[in-house]
C-alpha cells in the first residue's frame, strides 16, 4: 500500500513540471482520435449542466427525463427518450443543445448555464459513438493501463512513459532531470514532510552507484517520519483532532488512534486489514488492543456538551457524520446530500444512506461528551514499559497471595459464639488519635494553629510520645474532617479522651464533638 503510493510521488518529482503541465497531464479537451470515456469526459458535463433538472431526484425532475442513466436517457426505463445511440438526427437531446431557438435550447437561459463549443463537440462524439454509459467511477473495477511502450526506453520507468507521451502530444519538451540536491529535497518533503539533513544530502551526493537514487528513496521509506507524513493525509480524511471541535473545544485524548495510523503506514499494513480494523476492529474474533484502537476512526467526529443542546439531535448528527465520512473515505462518494434527498450527482439514494446510517445510530455513544478529556466508551491502554511493570506487580501479588493462602490453611478457627459456655468478654481498646491526626483527612485549626508537643520536651503526654496542646484567650478549636477511611464504632462502645487542664490557666469550657449528619454528638465540660 505505502510503497507504491510513495514511490509514484517520488518518480513524478524527478522532473521540473509547471502547474500548467500538470493540468495537461490530468485532463483536457478530447482530441479527434481519442475515444470518449463517459466518466472522464461526459459525466462532468451532464452533472454540471443537466442533472439538476434531469437527474435522480424525482421531485425536481423535468419532462420525466433522466440523463444520468442509459435507461433514463434512451427511454428504456419508461420515461422520455432523448438519446438514440449512434443517431444524432433522431436524438432530441442533440436537437435541444444545438437549437438556435432560446425557448427550445438546453440548458435553459434561466439556469445561467451554457454549454461551450468544446462540450457540445464532446457530447456529439459520445452520441455518435454509441452513447455508452459507465457506473460511477468508484463502482467501476480498477484495471491496469499499459504504459506507452514506445517511450519506456526513454523514460526508464512506466510513470515517466505516460508523462513523456502526454508531453509529446502537447508539443512540449521534457526538462532535464533535476540535480541531486533538488532531488533529495523533493523526496524528503514528499515522503517525510521534512527537509533533508546536511548528512543525508552529503550521503546521497557522494553515492556514485547506479541505484543511489533508489537507495535514498528506500532510506526515507524506512524512516519513522515516513509514517508520520503519510498519516497526516489520512488523518485529514478521518477528521482527526485533539479537541472536541464545538463549544469549549476542550481537549480530548485521541493520540492512540493517531499513533496507530502512523504505525500502520510504517509497517506497510495491507489496505484490506487497514480498512477492516478501522471500521470493525472490535468485531474481530479476540481483537488485539491495536485493533480496538483502530476503531478510533469512528470516534473522530465533532462532539459537544453545550448547554441547551438536544440529545436526540446530536445522536442523529454523529451518526450522519460517521456514515458520510465512511462513504467518502472508502466508497469515493459524497453521501451527505442524501441526508435530505436522493443524491443528485453521486449514485446514492436517501434510503441507501439511512441503511448505512442505521449501523452507526444503533451503536451511538452519549450525545453529550461532558466536555471531558475521555468520553465513554473509552479504552485504557498501556505502554510497553507499563506492561512490564504491571507484569512484575502481578507476579509479586501472586507470591504474596500464596503466602496468605498458606497461612490461612494452617489456621483452625472456632467461632466463639459456638462455645458452651461462651468465653468471657475481653475488652479491646482501639486508639484512634495519638501522636498525629489520621492521615486520611484534613485538619483545620481556629486560633493559634494546631500544635503537638512531645514527651521529650517534658510536656504532659498520657500515652504515646506526643499530645495535642492548645492555649488561647478566646474561642479556638482543632477540627479533623473529610476522612476517607470510615471510623466504625461498635454497639455499646465507650469513647474517651484524655485531657489535662492547667490549674494556673483553666478554660471556661471545653467541648468534644463528633459530626454525623449533624452536630448532635457533643460533650461539654464547664
Amino acid at each position: 500500500m505505502n510503497f507504491a503510493f510513495g514511490f509514484s510521488l517520488v518518480e513524478l518529482g524527478r522532473y521540473s513540471f509547471t502547474g500548467t503541465l500538470l493540468a495537461l497531464l490530468l485532463g483536457g479537451a478530447v482530441s479527434a482520435q481519442e475515444d470518449i470515456v463517459f466518466n472522464r469526459d461526459v459525466r462532468p458535463i451532464l452533472a454540471n449542466k443537466c442533472l439538476a433538472c434531469h437527474g435522480r431526484d424525482e421531485a425536481k425532475r423535468e419532462a420525466n427525463l433522466r440523463l444520468d442513466t442509459f435507461e433514463g436517457a434512451t427511454g428504456a426505463a419508461g420515461g422520455t427518450a432523448a438519446i438514440v445511440p449512434g443517431n444524432l438526427d433522431e436524438s432530441e437531446f442533440w436537437a435541444r443543445i444545438t437549437s438556435d431557438d432560446p425557448e427550445e435550447r438546453m440548458p435553459p437561459s434561466d439556469s445561467h448555464k451554457e454549454l461551450s463549443p468544446t462540450e457540445i463537440e464532446t457530447l456529439r462524439k459520445w452520441i455518435t459513438s454509441g452513447a455508452q454509459y459507465q457506473k460511477h467511477w468508484s463502482f467501476e473495477p480498477v484495471s491496469p493501463v499499459a504504459p506507452p511502450v514506445e517511450f519506456l526506453t526513454t523514460a526508464g520507468n512506466p510513470i515517466d512513459a505516460f508523462i513523456i507521451a502526454r508531453l509529446k502530444k502537447e508539443n512540449w519538451q521534457l526538462q532535464p532531470e533535476a540535480d541531486r540536491s533538488i532531488l533529495i529535497r523533493r523526496v524528503a518533503f514528499v515522503l517525510t514532510g521534512l527537509p533533508p539533513t546536511p548528512e543525508e544530502v552529503e550521503r546521497f551526493l557522494s553515492d556514485k552507484s547506479a541505484n543511489a537514487y533508489e537507495q535514498m528513496v528506500d532510506r526515507y521509506l524506512a524512516s519513522q517520519h515516513y509514517g508520520e507524513e503519510m498519516a497526516r493525509h489520512w488523518l485529514d480524511v478521518a477528521r482527526y483532532a485533539d479537541t472536541h471541535g464545538l463549544h469549549l473545544d476542550n481537549e480530548r485524548q485521541m493520540w492512540a488512534y493517531r499513533d496507530w495510523v502512523v504505525k500502520s503506514f510504517n509497517r506497510n499494513q495491507r489496505f484490506d486489514e487497514f480498512t477492516i480494523e478501522q471500521l470493525a476492529g472490535d468485531l474481530l474474533e479476540k481483537p488485539t488492543t491495536d485493533q480496538l484502537i483502530a476503531t478510533g476512526f469512528n470516534r473522530c467526529n465533532v462532539t459537544t456538551s453545550e448547554g441547551g443542546s438536544i440529545n436526540e439531535e446530536f445522536v442523529f448528527r454523529y451518526a450522519v457524520d460517521r456514515a458520510s465520512t465512511t462513504a467518502q473515505t472508502w466508497l469515493g462518494l459524497s453521501a451527505g446530500c442524501a441526508v435530505c434527498h436522493d443524491h443528485k450527482f453521486d449514485p446514492i439514494s436517501a434510503k441507501e444512506f439511512y441503511s448505512l446510517y442505521a449501523f452507526f445510530n444503533s451503536a451511538a455513544d452519549p450525545a453529550m461528551d461532558g466536555n471531558a478529556l475521555l468520553t465513554n466508551p473509552v479504552l485504557k491502554i498501556e505502554s510497553d514499559t507499563d506492561a512490564k511493570k504491571l507484569s512484575e506487580f502481578d507476579a509479586k501479588i501472586s507470591a504474596l497471595q500464596k503466602q496468605i493462602d498458606d497461612r490461612i490453611a494452617g489456621i483452625v478457627y472456632v467461632d466463639p459464639a459456638s462455645l458452651n459456655p461462651p468465653p468471657p468478654e475481653q475488652p479491646i481498646e482501639h486508639v484512634w488519635l495519638e501522636d498525629e491526626f489520621p492521615s486520611n483527612g484534613r485538619v483545620i485549626s481556629v486560633g493559634h494553629g494546631t500544635k503537638f508537643v512531645s514527651i521529650d520536651d517534658k510536656e504532659l503526654v498520657f500515652s504515646g510520645k506526643r499530645s495535642l496542646k492548645r492555649t488561647d484567650s478566646a474561642l479556638s478549636q482543632d477540627v479533623w474532617e473529610n476522612g476517607t477511611i470510615p471510623l466504625t464504632i461498635p454497639a455499646e462502645s465507650k469513647i474517651f479522651a484524655s485531657v489535662y487542664l492547667d490549674p494556673e490557666n483553666l478554660p471556661r469550657s471545653i467541648m468534644l464533638q463528633f459530626f454525623k449528619n449533624g452536630w448532635l454528638h457533643r460533650a461539654v465540660w464547664g
